[in-house]
């Protein structure tokens, strides 16, 4: 059976949401999902589109969600619609959505020094993480608000 995907992106333009939702959605694609993009959060008023949705992507940096939109996004994942997202566009999206914010498990604060050197360190003996090392990074280290029950795998 096809399993379906919808990626949503917009917002900010400087994480790229168009052009990563594209090679996100060739990935899923590649996978054997059906995928439909949308640049727009009109879908998500629509339940009985989102229900029918293995997986949701959204791609929003920085922007606003009505909600209605929020609503509706919140009782797919609620019914067993998986939910995936990277960076600002997953952890930086729908800053005035506190619920949106509970459902991700935190929410973006900032690049404290900019673009820097730090250490990555794996925290956990998960299996998503097995296999990996601590590793060092030069890039901008995202400080983020963070529920406490979730189980943190590594850290800066």
């Amino acid at each position: 059976m096809t399993k379906n995907a919808f990626i949503t992106w917009g917002g900010w333009d400087g994480h790229e949401p168009e052009q990563t939702a594209a090679i996100f959605a060739e990935v899923l694609r590649t996978e054997g999902y059906q995928v439909e993009v949308s640049n727009a959060l009109d879908a998500f008023e629509d339940q009985a589109f989102t229900n029918s949705q293995d997986l949701i992507v959204p791609v929003w940096t920085m922007a606003g969600i009505s909600r209605e939109q929020e609503t509706g996004l919140l009782q797919a994942i609620r019914a067993g619609t998986g939910c995936a997202g990277w960076h600002g566009g997953m952890a930086d999206s729908f800053r005035q959505n506190v619920e949106y914010q509970f459902m991700v498990g935190g929410q973006f604060i900032c690049h404290p020094g900019g673009v820097i050197d730090y250490e990555v360190n794996i925290t956990s003996a998960d299996p998503i993480v097995s296999g990996l090392s601590d590793f060092t990074m030069h890039s901008e280290q995202y400080f983020m608000h963070v529920d406490p029950s979730n189980e943190v795998l590594a850290t800066t």
